[in-house]
């Protein structure tokens, strides 16, 4: 199954940046891709929570959910939107970060809400709390599509390697990564962190990301590391999108998964065991 990676370098205006990510999409299936992923806050990034309510609509108005969901059906094709940055109702002000499975009809299969906020001091001048702003999901989501079982998380989750153990036990064959990696934490950590969930779990994972500089109408320019990856259930590192805009395709074989997982059942292994002491 040929699988496409958008690399996006998207603004904090979301009008302004879903006609190139529906450029992307019929790109990816014009080299023949049946099943597209999009990265994290697809229709906005942006770290000013001014800009955010500005901008930000509730599920049923964002103009980038509808205007992919219209792109899926058109080109008869599966996509992972990584997530987008949704208001919420009601008096909080908060909002959601939601990945969305569409199919090739148009409809959501399925949501999942990014459960671990970055909240975290990289450095003196890099600090993100994005609970502040954020409300965390609080379900693990498996989404069954016809050609794998899908796991679904959003970057932060990646560090969290007990996530991924019960969605592959869960039956995920497809783990989705769609991250904004910081380009100080992705350099030190991003493929090695990859690549030990893939091993872990002996499952595809399909991590399309950010990149570059990314211009702002309000508060301060982010930058993202980029390098979308694909890595095989072996651990292998397939396609690595570098660190401009573009697609990275690659043709899954899904046999790959139960060879993985035949060589090293770990999955089988657990065990109980008490706490330190």
């Amino acid at each position: 199954m040929r699988t496409a990676l958008l690399q996006l370098n998207v603004t904090d205006d979301p009008e302004q940046n879903l006609p190139r990510t529906l450029e992307m999409v019929a790109e990816a299936r014009a080299q023949g891709a049946e099943f597209v992923l999009t990265p994290e806050v697809t229709n906005c990034l942006s770290a000013s929570r001014t800009r955010q309510r500005e901008v930000l609509q509730p599920e049923a108005e964002d103009i980038t959910l509808a205007g992919l969901r219209e792109a899926a059906a058109h080109h008869s094709v599966w996509l992972l939107i990584g997530s987008l940055a949704l208001a919420e109702e009601g008096p909080e002000g908060r909002f959601s970060n939601r990945s969305f499975l569409i199919g090739p009809s148009g409809g959501i299969v399925a949501r999942y809400d990014k459960i671990h906020m970055f909240d975290v001091d990289v450095s003196e001048t890099e600090t993100y709390r994005e609970s502040a702003g954020y409300r965390p999901g609080e379900t693990a989501v498996l989404a069954h599509p016809p050609f794998a079982v899908i796991g679904m998380t959003v970057c932060y989750d990646l560090r969290f390697p007990h996530l991924y153990r019960r969605l592959a036990q869960g039956g995920a064959k497809i783990l989705t990564v769609p991250s904004a990696f910081s380009p100080v934490t992705g350099a030190a950590h991003w493929e090695p962190l990859l690549r030990a969930r893939a091993i872990e779990c002996g499952a595809w994972v399909l991590a399309p990301a950010q990149c570059g500089v990314h211009r702002a109408q309000r508060g301060k320019e982010r930058r993202t590391y980029g390098h979308s990856l694909v890595v095989s259930p072996w651990g292998e590192v397939l396609a690595d999108g570098g660190e401009v805009p573009g697609i990275t395709c690659v043709d899954l074989d899904m046999a790959a998964v139960e060879d993985a997982r035949g060589r090293i059942p770990s999955l089988r292994h657990d065990r109980e065991f008490e706490g330190p002491r």
